[in-house]
């Protein structure tokens, strides 16, 4: 039976366990000049609503790494654009491809692809989640911190699809996760509820950015303003007074803490310039360490039918 990938939900915590031991060492095996043609003959289907650089090209490398095809699909030349149904449009498709990444506005879509296909389908992106960028930078802080155990990780900024992802890793795997977010820009009640953390000590919400970075051992966050939302920015910059990650928040948290962001990032509103360039910042690992995941959930995903 054929396993998605839409959410964090859909995993266990051995899931995750598997898939950041196989990104490490499918990483570990291609820096020792080691290609794992496992995908051979197998075609990757991309299709794409936003705008994207690192998710696309990680996407794309990752399956010609490991031996597959990929094949990118703007919206706009399918017959999706001509008001062809999602259902429709998803059983063609699984009669030509193995996978299919989606990244799309509306998260109803790709569960409708999903629910239609007998392919894998892997959300690359909704305006609800973005998860596969949340198990590359987990597998980030494996890296540089030995695990994610005991290690308090700080969200600063918008209640976005990054830190939806965020609290759903929480609630599988019990990380440490303190989310700081302006008055009015929370996160979503739906998904607090649907992650199942009423009660959670382990997850805390505060509108105090300050409170939140507090001995963190990672500060992670991210643009004020999401794809679609750019009409907003010139307000929001207003309303995330206080919430720029920049040295004098850094220096409430560990001295060796970690900064993430997952691109693209605005230099001098969410993120200092400064901080961009400090030393502790691993923006570069994150975006690296997509290309690794990527190969381990669709090698998963593709060969086993599951994590």
């Amino acid at each position: 039976m054929k396993k998605d990938l839409l959410s964090l939900l859909d995993l266990e915590k051995n899931d995750f366990e598997k898939l950041f031991k196989r990104a490490i060492q499918l990483k570990e095996r291609y820096t020792k000049g080691i290609f794992d043609k496992v995908l051979t003959g197998k075609t990757l289907g991309l299709i794409f609503d936003k705008k994207s650089t690192r998710t696309r090209v990680a996407f794309e490398t990752a399956m010609i790494q490991l031996g597959g095809h990929p094949i990118y699909m703007s919206t706009q030349d399918t017959q999706i654009s001509r008001n062809e149904p999602a259902k429709d449009t998803a059983r063609v498709l699984s009669r030509y491809i193995d996978c299919l990444a989606m990244r799309t506005f509306d998260h109803s879509l790709v569960e409708e692809f999903a629910q239609s296909s007998t392919i894998p389908v892997i959300n690359a992106l909704t305006d609800s989640f973005h998860p596969c960028q949340i198990l590359s930078d987990i597998m980030t802080v494996i890296e540089h911190k030995g695990g994610y155990k005991n290690k308090k990780i700080a969200w600063v900024g918008d209640g976005n699809n990054v830190v939806n992802s965020w609290i759903n890793a929480a609630s599988v795997l019990g990380l440490d996760l303190f989310v700081a977010c302006p008055e009015g820009f929370e996160v979503n009640l739906q998904t607090i509820e649907d992650a199942g953390i009423e009660g959670k000590i382990n997850i805390k919400f505060t509108n105090d950015p300050r409170e939140a970075v507090k001995d963190a051992d990672v500060i992670y966050t991210d643009v004020w303003a999401s794809m679609g939302d750019e009409d907003e920015l010139s307000k929001r910059i207003s309303d995330f007074e206080g919430f720029q990650v920049n040295k004098q928040l850094l220096s409430r948290a560990s001295s060796d803490v970690l900064v993430m962001h997952c691109l693209p990032a605005h230099r001098g509103e969410e993120i200092a310039e400064d901080v961009l360039e400090d030393s502790n910042a691993v923006f570069w690992d994150q975006a690296e360490n997509k290309r690794h995941m990527h190969k381990a959930i669709l090698e998963s995903l593709i060969l086993d039918g599951r994590y």
